[in-house]
């Protein structure tokens, strides 16, 4: 089987398994014990997916404002949002700080 093959049928699966689900729970209501846990599935998944891309420098974890300016711009950038809860300022501010500290060092 080639490459191309193999990616349009990991594709399809997917998309089945996706759809068989909304086709046997789409039309129901979620018990709460189920929407409960769904709740922080999103907040998971943007963990997962900054956690590394911040605090990871060279396949080691650096905390370090002076060698990883994007912890201390994440930093300032929960502070900013646990502040003002505007996605836009939180975007600004965070980014301001990386370009500021990358162009210091």
């Amino acid at each position: 089987m080639n490459d191309a093959a193999i990616v349009v049928t990991i594709g399809v699966g997917t998309y089945l398994l996706r759809l068989s689900f909304i086709g046997i729970v789409g039309d129901r209501t979620m018990p709460d014990w189920a929407m409960v846990p769904l709740r922080f599935v999103a907040p998971a998944v943007l963990a997962a997916l900054v956690a590394p891309a911040v605090l990871l420098r060279n396949g080691s974890v650096d905390l370090s404002p002076v060698t990883n300016p994007r912890a201390l711009a994440a930093l300032v950038a929960l502070l900013i949002a646990w502040k003002t809860k505007n996605v836009a300022a939180v975007i600004v501010a965070g980014m301001s700080v990386v370009w500021f500290l990358q162009a210091l060092l």
